[in-house]
């Protein structure tokens, strides 16, 4: 490793601070979700016939909107949503070709049948896929290996991660996950995926706002849907209050208007149907939330490859690093890390770290640079390993 700079880390104490997260089933949110199923499916399917994870980079999606005529006890859907699914991959390997049409369509579907319980994902969804080769001079950085194995960076770029979270953030990230975490089926049918949580804190003032697709087939009624908002307020409320927020002020489906008839009403669960379009990126970051007021990245993690995409892999090492230095050192009260990579050099071989603390009771955070260089060590030791829980999918990135 090249580089590691410990710096003091200066919490200000922040009047405001805005938090945003995109849920499951939010169009930028289902792009990035199909293009990781697309890599994790085709990193298995490089290893199962070829033996080893070949090149690829899958992280360009775009959801284009479907047109929808919701309505009370149904709706229709009139227009399918049509998801793109582009970028670069091996497509043969000598004679034999890579089925990489049926990857990437089938695990789509597979996807949204399993997490958009209200579409129907066969009739009202088309998926193409615009795959072709990489250009030469980046399968041939990706081929190299070091003497240990380790393949090299395909990139300049860089990862950023913090910890701890703020209650603020734990709250907005409790909130969706609790409205989606849900048996959909049985508890509340009448919640679509498409959820999207802002939390604002203005000084002691924190305003909740959630927007929730309703499925009509689930409400008869106006009043059925204002019971379903209600129901979503006093969740809200509940986690809000659990997070150790007593005075929160909560809107959920602040757009809708009665007295027009403009409600969020949905035939699938999301705006996708109609109101809305995707692409992978602009959704939540590797931590699963959008903050504005913290060191973000503007990486699009989702469909880069695991074994040597560090737009992706430090996103991730650059997060566990900051949260094992914030929760395992007691001196540390809370941590930043940056890293950038140089394209060509092994991906545990970064050519810089920069992490910054703020410590407890004056500690000058340069006397914990030994300590720091041990965890990054250890964690960049673990970037192999990482390759394994990506495709399995237990490591969330987004």
């Amino acid at each position: 490793m090249n580089t590691i700079v410990v710096s003091p880390l200066n919490i200000p104490d922040d009047d405001v601070e805005i938090v945003e997260r995109k849920g499951l089933g939010h169009p930028d949110t289902i792009c990035d979700a199909l293009a990781e199923t697309f890599s994790r499916n085709l990193s298995r399917e490089y290893r199962d016939r070829f033996g080893s994870i070949l090149h690829y980079n899958v992280d360009k999606a775009l959801l284009c909107g479907g047109r929808a005529a919701p309505a009370f006890g149904g709706g229709t859907i009139l227009a399918p949503i049509n998801v793109y699914l582009a970028g670069r991959a091996v497509t043969r390997v000598g004679n034999e070709a890579v089925r990489i049409n049926e990857i990437a369509v089938d695990g789509s579907r597979a996807w949204l049948r399993a997490n958009l319980h209200a579409l129907d994902a066969e009739r009202f969804v088309r998926i193409h896929d615009l795959i072709g080769p990489g250009s030469h001079d980046l399968q041939a950085v990706f081929s190299r290996q070091s003497r240990s194995q380790i393949h090299h960076a395909n990139d300049t770029s860089i990862g950023v991660g913090y910890a701890p979270m703020s209650p603020l953030e734990q709250v907005v990230l409790a909130i969706e996950k609790r409205i989606n975490g849900r048996d959909r089926d049985h508890e509340h049918p009448a919640w679509g995926e498409d959820v999207k949580v802002m939390g604002v804190r203005n000084g002691g003032t924190v305003d909740i706002t959630v927007a929730c697709a309703i499925v009509g087939r689930h409400v008869a009624r106006l009043d059925d849907y204002l019971a379903e908002k209600a129901s979503i307020e006093k969740l809200v409320q509940e986690l809000a209050a659990h997070h150790g927020f007593t005075s929160v002020r909560v809107e959920v489906n602040a757009a809708d208007d009665p007295a027009s008839g403009a409600l969020y009403l949905t035939v699938a669960g999301t705006s996708a149907e109609a109101g809305d379009d995707g692409q992978v990126g602009r959704g939540n970051r590797a931590n699963g939330l959008i903050t504005p007021c913290r060191p973000m990245s503007l990486e699009a993690v989702a469909g880069k490859n695991p074994v040597s995409h560090v737009g992706k892999i430090y996103n991730v090492v650059a997060r566990e690093i900051a949260e094992t230095l914030a929760v395992n050192v007691p001196e540390i009260a809370a941590a930043h890390c940056l890293m950038v990579s140089r394209i060509g050099a092994p991906v545990t071989n970064p050519a810089l770290v920069q992490v910054k603390l703020a410590t407890r009771d004056g500690l000058p955070a340069i006397r914990m640079k030994a300590r720091v260089e041990d965890i990054v060590t250890h964690q960049l030791s673990r970037v192999p390993q990482l390759i394994d829980e990506f495709i399995a999918g237990a490591i969330e990135v987004f």
